[in-house]
């Protein structure tokens, strides 16, 4: 089964940004492939993590193989693509539907795909808040048909505007006026959830009973809000987002793993080598080892973008969000050639 179709097409991929200031040599990929990431609108700053745009042009018949970190819930969509098939843990889903949800993720996540463009957007848990009535725990280390969360009608209509899209630097402005609409009214547990939110963006204690009383609530009612909007128990919220910031920085520091740069929290590497096993299913050599191009794009292009490499650690008190200045700016941003295949790119 093949998504092609629509106006948007792979040689309309430039790579990039809406967001001035950031060096074109963030977003540089290897040979048929380009990145983008773009910073939502002010007013869904808190809601949505950020939007980003993969293409491919490699991998076409035998299929790329990719390996992305554990993360929030996000949402992504197919365009002008080949069969793709995603792997959580034992769990694969073949082939992806063209728009899916993908709930948050306590496991490594493996992607093959044959050419094209997947367009994504994170979820906060304030924004699965506003934006899902079903609790968050209900699709942990799943996957689903977009529609069968958010509608037919908004899955076509999303769908439809971003094949319609001009080039990638269209993409932002097409989700901010979609999600803008679509928001729910704030919910009542969202101070609670902003205070955890914070907790888990930054260095700090990992047991519950610490994380209750900074924010005042009792630990079973700390267990609800964490199920309902985050899809895990808070212990779980905890180890994740403490073992993330450690890998990354081995990930991001390149060569061989330097287990003296992990939270001080960790007793010693065996006990860092017991999260990685939970969360990656191997250990951080072997994840650092296969094949993942966008996975290390996407750390440094997001970094630079939104102000945390991955969508756990996304911290909503530093990320910056999109003014009007950089919206201006995404005139100039599109007609930028990223990727190191310029000849693949049309602009």
């Amino acid at each position: 089964m093949a998504f092609r179709g629509g106006r948007l097409k792979t040689d309309r991929i430039a790579g990039g940004t809406n967001t001035t200031g950031v060096d074109d040599e963030v977003f540089a990929m290897p040979s048929g492939m380009a990145i983008r990431y773009d910073r939502p609108a002010a007013a869904l700053a808190d809601y949505i993590t950020g939007y980003h745009v993969y293409r491919t042009d490699t991998g076409i018949e035998a299929g790329q193989v990719d390996w992305f970190l554990p993360a929030t819930a996000n949402v992504r969509i197919a365009i002008d693509a080949g069969p793709i098939a995603v792997s959580i843990g034992r769990r694969t889903y073949d082939p992806l539907p063209v728009a899916s949800l993908f709930g948050p993720t306590n496991q490594a996540l493996k992607a093959v795909t044959h050419g094209g463009v997947m367009i994504g957007f994170g979820i906060s848990a304030l924004g699965w808040a506003r934006l899902f009535r079903r609790s968050a725990g209900d699709f942990r280390n799943r996957i689903v048909p977009l529609e069968d969360v958010l509608g037919k009608a908004f899955t076509r209509d999303l769908v439809a505007g971003l094949q319609g899209a001009p080039d990638d630097a269209a993409v932002a402005p097409i989700l901010d006026a979609m999600l803008l609409a679509r928001l729910g009214p704030p919910h009542a547990d969202a101070p609670q959830i902003r205070q955890l939110m914070e907790i888990l963006a930054t260095d700090g204690p990992t047991d519950i009973a610490s994380a209750a009383a900074q924010l005042d609530i009792p630990t079973h009612a700390l267990r609800r809000l964490s199920v309902r909007h985050f899809g895990f128990p808070p212990k779980m919220l905890l180890l994740r987002a403490r073992f993330l910031r450690s890998f990354v920085r081995l990930m991001m520091a390149g060569g061989e793993a330097d287990y003296t740069t992990i939270d001080r929290s960790y007793f010693d590497a065996s006990h860092f080598l017991r999260d990685s096993a939970t969360f990656l299913g191997m250990t951080p050599r072997r994840f650092m080892a296969l094949t993942k191009p966008f996975l290390k794009a996407s750390l440094r292009a997001r970094n630079a973008v939104l102000g945390s490499p991955t969508q756990v650690l996304h911290d909503i008190a530093k990320a910056p969000a999109r003014d009007a200045q950089s919206r201006d700016s995404s005139r100039t941003t599109q007609q930028r050639v990223i990727s190191r295949d310029g000849s693949a790119i049309g602009c």
